[in-house]
């Protein structure tokens, strides 16, 4: 049975929560204001808090944000008459879960806590599997020169890396931008015969067009104007060596058909020049675009991208390898604060949670700006959720990412909100539409419009 704390400074809202969600199995107990109710959750906690914005002493909000700040767990629902976007902003940047209206009706109130316990569910069995996992043997990261990883998806990039590393095989890195394919080309390198010799990265779409043919194979002095003197180009210097090749998605065609060159025959010519050169080098490439739909839109040359796509290696997001981020999160940690000159800090127990439960859709290089802006902010020696970036600690939840942005404007933050809402009713009914509009309490015709309004599928 779960435990309510009804908090409002009006004893008949009291007596009609109680008259309504008691039926329904839940244990009501009551307070008058935001102290007397932070007092009895911090000596037991119920499952769930709803609590007036307006009250004497300590309000709603400063109350929900006391209980998170506390890290208590309950979940708080805030409740008001005067219902506006800015009052329901601010409930939820200070921690609440929800907002509801006055005055109630008994399928909304029960249906906002219908999902906050599918939450709390689901918070249960994942502090339940991090305790079990936390008893048993874990294995230790694996390190690859120089990289770290425990999931077995990275372990295998590993294996694949050892064995293709000394031949001379073109390799074609795939993968999420920020997921680290530099480091895997370099890792490359580092396991080979060549590793004595240069490694040159180019990244192909940070150079204009109308340079990247002389970055990469060089020209003669007279080539085109402001040629003063013979300049060797990048093939030339990852001579014996490797040539990493970023966002090889991004060469252009003239371009493309020279790399072709080097890759089949092994020879060069730079510009302005009348004879080949011959070069000894293994090339490796990386892209974040599917590379086969580039070659069927006519953007990628069909014969270059067999010729690339010999071995591929494809880099997983750090999403689907979640047993890494903290792994990585402590190398950065360590890093940064040697290279700023602060002491060793330690990852607070929430700091470590919100990096678990963000979805890192900027992948590994995000996880890393993350940490290192941690750094700089944090003060004495724990990194708190205080110091992580805010779309961190509000990702679960896109409306609250959205807040955490820092948008003011009420006509999009409107929109914004609407549209989540939409999809969320969506969602949860399968896509029925008679179903969703009655969740979101607007008409059938309402929500055909809005659903043409936001182009939602």
């Amino acid at each position: 049975m779960a435990r309510i704390l009804v908090v409002d400074d009006e004893p008949n809202v009291r007596k009609l929560l109680r008259a309504l969600l008691a039926p329904h199995g839940f244990e009501i107990e009551e307070a008058v204001d935001g102290e007397e109710a932070l007092a009895r959750v911090e000596a037991q906690p119920p499952e769930f808090v709803l609590a007036d914005v307006r009250m004497p002493k300590m309000d709603g909000i400063r109350l929900s944000r006391e209980i998170a700040d506390r890290e208590l767990p309950t979940t708080v629902i805030v409740m008001s008459a005067y219902g506006t976007v800015e009052t329901a902003i601010e409930a939820l940047r200070a921690g609440a879960y929800d907002y509801i209206m006055k005055p109630f009706r008994t399928d909304e109130v029960l249906l906002t806590l219908r999902k906050a316990e599918e939450r709390e569910q689901l918070r249960r069995e994942n502090r339940e599997l991090r305790r079990r996992v936390s008893t048993q043997a874990v294995p230790g990261p694996v390190e690859f020169e120089g990289l770290q990883a425990r999931s077995p998806a990275m372990q295998r990039v590993f294996k694949t890396v050892a064995k293709v590393a000394d031949y001379k095989t073109t390799v074609l890195l795939t993968g999420e931008s920020g997921t680290g394919k530099e480091l895997v080309a370099r890792a490359l390198h580092a396991r080979s015969s060549r590793a004595a010799k240069p490694f040159v990265a180019l990244n192909c779409g940070a150079i204009p067009e109308t340079l990247l043919e002389s970055e990469l194979f060089g020209y003669r002095r007279g080539a085109f104007t402001g040629a003063a003197q013979d300049r060797r180009g990048l093939v030339e210097e990852a001579d014996g060596g490797t040539l990493f090749l970023d966002e090889i998605g991004e060469l252009p065609a003239p371009v493309q058909v020279k790399l072709l060159r080097v890759l089949q025959e092994e020879t060069f010519r730079p510009l302005g020049d009348t004879a080949d050169r011959s070069v000894d080098l293994r090339v490796v490439a990386a892209t974040a675009r599917d590379l086969a739909e580039e070659v069927q839109a006519g953007r990628f040359r069909e014969d270059l991208f067999y010729r690339l796509n010999v071995l591929t290696i494809e880099l997983p997001p750090l999403r689907a390898r979640r047993e890494d981020v903290l792994i990585l999160a402590e190398h950065f940690l360590d890093r940064e604060c040697a290279r700023l000159g602060k002491p060793r800090l330690e990852l607070a127990p929430d700091a470590r949670r919100a990096l678990l439960e963000y979805s890192w859709p900027g992948n590994v290089r995000e996880l890393e700006n993350a940490v290192e802006r941690a750094v700089v902010l944090a003060e004495g020696d724990r990194i708190g959720v205080g110091d992580l970036p805010g779309r961190i600690v509000a990702g679960r939840d896109p409306i609250k990412a959205f807040l955490a942005s820092g948008e003011i404007s009420l006509k999009k933050t409107g929109r914004f909100v609407e549209e989540t809402l939409i999809r969320r009713a969506l969602d949860e009914t399968g896509g029925n539409r008679t179903a969703a509009a009655k969740l979101l309490e607007i008409s059938h015709r309402t929500l055909l419009y809005k659903i043409k309004e936001y182009g939602i599928r």
